[in-house]
């Protein structure tokens, strides 16, 4: 792997309604199914590379609002593309030819139907053993949430125990994840901004790429332009 570039790379996925509005069609309900499609295309890359471009990749599918707040038509949408996407993924030969560890942290256990967690469970046990690059997504994730989880769970074990960082790491969800180091942002349009505490503890240092294009108009080719950033950015930092 190019030492300079990031060990660890998140993508918070946004503006497939407005992509979808500004063609003047259904909101909602099919905009999550252009995101979905755009998703493929950028696993696909990452999945056939010879090399591995980096060894952890985090992909944020859904926050809790998405599955608590919004229509039941938008909703079970949004769940059906889950159930396609992600039966495809369990079937992909890279999987197990390049020992892809795939992994899933947020609330999906408690808000996603039975069948759909079924299918996420045997993906996570098919490949917890691997060793190769880690994939991972959150769904129906907070990290407002994980954080007082991590915070309950550390109390549960002793109220008088002293939190340290470590300690604290330990009990997050993602807290075996090594620290972020590029977070790319899309549907970004004059308002660069966090949500829901993602990842907080694990961006405390990370580097932010926030662009204006809509996630479904995210291409390779964007992507590739966040890595040219984030490498040229350390070599200021180095230099």
């Amino acid at each position: 792997m190019d030492n300079s570039l990031p060990k660890h790379i998140a993508i918070m996925l946004d503006g497939n309604r407005r992509w979808l509005a500004r063609r003047k069609q259904e909101l909602g309900v099919v905009a999550h199914e252009f995101g979905a499609n755009n998703l493929r295309v950028l696993l696909d890359s990452f999945l056939k590379q010879q090399e591995v471009l980096t060894p952890f990749l985090t992909i944020w599918g859904s926050s809790i609002d998405n599955l608590t707040k919004r229509s039941k038509e938008e909703t079970d949408s949004i769940i059906n593309i889950y159930r396609k996407y992600f039966q495809e993924l369990s079937q992909r030969e890279e999987l197990k030819t390049k020992s892809i560890k795939v992994n899933f942290f947020g609330r999906w256990r408690e808000l996603l139907p039975n069948d759909l967690v079924k299918i996420l469970i045997e993906i996570k046990e098919k490949t917890k053993e691997n060793s190769g690059p880690t994939l991972t997504f959150l769904l129906a994730y907070s990290g407002k949430d994980e954080m007082l989880e991590a915070i309950r769970k550390i109390r549960i074990i002793d109220s008088e125990i002293e939190i340290s960082e470590k300690l604290l790491k330990e009990n997050l969800w993602t807290g075996w994840l090594p620290p972020v180091d590029l977070v790319i942002r899309t549907g970004v349009e004059n308002d660069p901004h966090w949500s829901s505490g993602f990842m907080m503890w694990s961006c405390a240092d990370s580097q932010f790429y926030f662009t204006e294009t809509l996630w479904p108009d995210f291409s390779v080719k964007e992507f590739d332009k966040a890595l040219s950033v984030y490498k040229e950015t350390q070599k200021r930092r180095g230099g």
